[in-house]
């Protein structure tokens, strides 16, 4: 049986088992699942609670009242005597106590503003975590741990988990306890558990019992969230469109948070991803535009019509402004992932969030200022519209202007983006969003600025590739859509979700093709272009979580639909340009006209595609976990183009394709910090287009498709503060196109390429103040099969060995407090420049640092890249094609919220 039968066979066992499961398992009336967000119902909303992200920087504060400073941890001794009060900004605990109940046990942590402390929960295991910013323990000896205190719960600890923030864990014997939270004004606050049970385990509560009473407490809701301060992040839903520990997915992910996007105070995603291991720039046009691509396990994502992904949705194509000043954290899934996101290149996605809406005010108004001309200010609001915060707004705006280390550009990119969510009801949430950004560069930088000499070194930097005053760039995207998700009731909930893309990319180019005598630069590619690229996208899907026996199984099931458009017109100059001299060079040259059509440069494309999907995430008991799914693409193109003519239109047949995509998991756990996996994930993408050279239907190309398997192992480390994950993976790609060398207008299918390696990455906080990120990515990336490409050649712009380090260390006490310091460390390995093998790049290495001040709504910073200015390829096309390293930049930034 073919490997596609297997996989389609498999997908229709996963639908039926999971019917039959959803029919026998479905509880009975009077039944509960042992679902923490039943467990935690009346707990405060997240929307209820001070979003994390307006009070990043007062988490990281300490009291200046040295009696609430929290102890060390090796010398108890050390805790000076409680004073009362609440210290600047911080909660003083005085006390924990346990208290057994008939039900299980209530943790009091005594304070006299109990209702001041916000936790923000999640479960690992049979283990329930409240972590409790602006908080800190005053006991004499340090932290509190209790064993036993009832049945049916093992163990309860508080601890002080960083300087200001404190961690209540709480342990049950077979299940994850079930807790209230309560504000008790004379207590604090008090934490109310019971034992947890499976709900085939659960006994009828004796008939006329209710809850206790608590006339003098105000109950609040707790929801376990993934939201989390700092540089580790537990959970994550690009993986699984479901909100997942990262412990529990058999795929390695990495999650990029907003506090590591500040510290280092990147420009773009792309920046943002430097310190993601198996991840390297692609090609980045017009300088620090945010237009850049991404290449991850040795796979260049812009081989297909979709490669951006946001809040999980299609957001276009390589030419698609992607500003940072919205985006919330970045998450990079590696290796195929048309399982639950379609048709896309195998080395994995980048899914941005972006930041939403927030229940309570936010004002934040920045500066930001550096050399080569950059400027941005930038202001962000939020907050609710009426009293009862049903109606929440977000209003984001920035501009930025700069010009490039050449001196030529000049480019201004804007930015404007309002949101508002609205909760229609008790169990119905719907986002509205729009997003506009508009980037302009008169003339464009970035187009080929370096220029290999035949002693391998570069053209000096000041030399432009280009011709500047035929070179510039208008492009405008934007986005709207909505997000809609009622709740059924606390296990099944429906999602439906439409996003759209409208982005108009236009730019004139004239740079050079050929390098004769090492000196003059010529046969110079003139034209001018204006593309239509437009992306129109909807789902909907069911979300379940159901009990069959001792098995709990969480279920995805959806359809989604997406429309890729590009129109595009390019007409090239009518003369050619004379050529430029490397040594002195002349810029100043009457412009040309543009009427010479080339075959192809009048295009239509059309690209349609519907999915459907299913997935299981079956938990076997606390160790084993498994996770299944499956989805089948149709995929239809319409091209058609004008001849070099510009008369005759050849329109090439409807091309169909159809593909399964499968991918099965297993993760063991043998202890709550440690989970083993192993996964097999297959994707695919339609080849149609420029690609088809040939008008008869016999004739077309097969979808290329992307095979990995990957194993690896996740632990946390310092209580859960500091994560690391190590992967190894072989990932295979058949039905390859490359540039036919007959004719490069055309491609042809030339076989499989095949990229292996392994990959570390390691996060979070090693002590308190001190934060880390470092990754590290070993790539086999080559040519294995080809009929025109020497087997064995490596893929271009791929690095055998990349490695990255930044860290941050704050001062957390005296006189410095806030004070904090950032250094990064980026290597780089050696690299082809094109798949032929011809040329190759130099291995580099970058230092960044940072140095800021941050007190109460105040911040301050200073971030420098490249401080010893180190000039080096970073990515190529062809010798006369490449993007250097930009030299060393300075950025000085102002901000304040309130």
């Amino acid at each position: 049986m073919s490997l596609e039968r297997l996989s389609v066979r498999l997908f229709l066992a996963i639908g039926v088992a999971s019917a039959i499961a959803l029919l026998l398992g479905t509880p009975a009336k009077g039944e509960e699942v042992g679902d923490i967000r039943e467990a935690n119902k009346n707990l405060p909303q997240l929307s209820e609670i001070e979003s994390l992200a307006t009070s990043a920087q007062t988490l990281v504060q300490t009291p200046s009242d040295p009696s609430s400073v929290a102890p060390d941890q090796g010398n108890p001794s050390s805790v000076p005597p409680y004073q009362g009060g609440k210290q600047g900004g911080v909660v003083s605990i005085t006390g924990v106590v346990a208290n057994p109940t008939d039900k299980g046990v209530e943790i009091i942590l005594q304070t006299t503003q109990g209702k001041a402390l916000q936790p923000v929960t999640l479960a690992l295991g049979k283990t329930y975590i409240a972590n409790i910013p602006n908080a800190v323990l005053a006991l004499p000896q340090g932290g509190f741990r209790q064993d036993n205190p009832a049945s049916g719960i093992t163990l309860v600890r508080v601890t002080q988990a960083t300087t200001n923030s404190i961690r209540v864990a709480v342990t049950g014997e077979a299940a994850l306890p079930q807790v209230q939270l309560y504000d008790a004004p004379n207590e604090g606050l008090i934490f109310s558990f019971t034992p947890g049970t499976s709900a085939a385990q659960t006994p009828p509560a004796p008939e006329g019992e209710t809850q206790p009473e608590k006339p003098l407490a105000d109950e609040q809701e707790i929801v376990v969230t993934d939201e989390q301060d700092g540089y580790n992040v537990p959970n994550t839903s690009t993986a699984t469109r479901t909100d997942t520990p990262l412990r529990d997915i058999p795929q390695s992910i990495q999650v990029v948070p907003q506090q590591v996007i500040e510290d280092r105070n990147v420009r773009t995603v792309t920046e943002a991803l430097e310190t993601v291991s198996g991840v390297t720039p692609g090609s980045r046009s017009y300088g620090g535009a945010p237009i850049t691509n991404k290449i991850i396990r040795g796979f260049d994502q812009a081989g297909t019509g979709v490669v951006n992904f946001r809040d999980g949705f299609p957001d276009g194509d390589f030419y698609v402004l992607s500003p940072i000043e919205t985006v919330e954290r970045v998450e990079v899934l590696k290796g195929p992932a048309s399982v639950l996101f379609g048709a896309g290149e195998p080395g994995g996605i980048v899914n941005t969030v972006t930041k939403k809406p927030l229940s309570d005010p936010y004002y934040k108004l920045a500066f930001e200022a550096g050399n080569y001309g950059f400027y941005q200010p930038s202001i962000d609001l939020s907050g609710p519209l009426n009293n009862n915060k049903t109606a929440l707004y977000r209003f984001i705006t920035s501009y930025q202007g700069s010009s490039d280390f050449q001196d030529f550009a000049n480019r201004g990119l804007t930015t404007i983006a309002p949101s508002l969510t609205f909760k229609i009801g008790e169990k119905t949430n719907l986002n509205l969003y729009y997003e506009y950004t508009r980037l302009s560069g008169y003339p464009a930088s970035g187009l080929g600025n370096a220029v290999f000499l035949s002693d391998g070194s570069l053209t000096p930097r000041d030399f432009a590739t280009y011709y500047p005053s035929l070179s510039q760039v208008d492009t405008t995207s934007q986005r709207f859509g909505y997000i809609l998700n009622h709740k059924f009731n606390d296990n099944w909930q429906i999602r439906n979700n439409v996003a759209i893309n409208i982005t108009r990319f236009g730019e004139d180019v004239a740079s050079g093709t050929t390098l004769i005598d090492d000196r003059f630069l010529d046969e110079f590619n003139v034209s001018t272009a204006v593309f239509e690229r437009n992306n129109y996208f909807g789902q909907i899907d069911l979300l379940g979580k159901f009990i069959t026996g001792s098995i709990l199984h969480q279920v995805l099931a959806g359809f989604d639909f997406d429309r890729f458009s590009n129109v595009g017109d390019r007409i090239s100059a009518d003369t050619p340009l004379p050529p430029l001299d490397i040594r002195n060079p002349n810029y100043d040259i009457p412009k040309p006209t543009y009427s010479t059509r080339l075959t192809f440069s009048d295009f239509d494309l059309v690209r349609r595609s519907y999915g459907v999907y299913l997935q299981d995430q079956i938990a076997l008991g606390d160790r084993l976990k498994f996770l299944i799914g499956g989805r089948y693409d149709w995929a239809s193109t319409d091209f058609e183009a004008d001849t070099d003519t510009g008369g005759e239109v050849i329109r090439f047949p409807t091309r169909n394709d159809g593909a399964f995509s499968p991918r099965v998991g297993l993760v063991y756990q043998p202890s709550e910090e440690i989970s083993l996996y192993a996964s097999y994930t297959r994707s695919f993408a339609p080849l149609s287009g420029f690609d088809n050279t040939s008008v008869d239907e016999d004739v077309t190309f097969e979808p290329s498709r992307g095979t990995q398997y990957e194993v690896g192992v996740k632990a946390d480390f310092l209580d859960g503060r500091l994560s690391a994950t190590l992967a190894a993976y072989h990932l295979t790609k058949t039905n390859v196109l490359t540039p036919n060398p007959d004719d490069p207008d055309f491609s042809i299918q030339t076989g499989e390429q095949r990229s292996q390696g392994i990959e570390l990455d390691l996060t979070g906080e090693i002590l308190p103040g001190w934060n880390v990120t470092a990754a590290y990515a070993y790539t086999d990336a080559e040519v294995t099969e080809d009929n025109a490409t020497p087997v064995g050649n490596r893929l271009p712009n791929v690095p055998e060995n990349q490695a990255s380090l930044w860290t941050t260390y704050e001062i957390q006490t005296g006189d410095l407090e806030g004070l904090g310091f950032g250094l990064g460390l980026f290597y780089v390995g050696a690299r082809q420049g094109d798949l032929d093998n011809s040329f190759e790049m130099g291995d580099y290495f970058r230092t960044d640092a940072a140095l800021y001040y941050r007190r109460g709504r105040f911040n301050a910073a200073i971030n420098m890249r490249n401080i010893f200015d180190i000039d080096a390829a970073a990515f190529a096309y062809s010798p006369t094609n490449v993007e250097r390293t930009e030299p060393f930049t300075i950025v000085g930034s102002i901000s304040w919220e309130f």
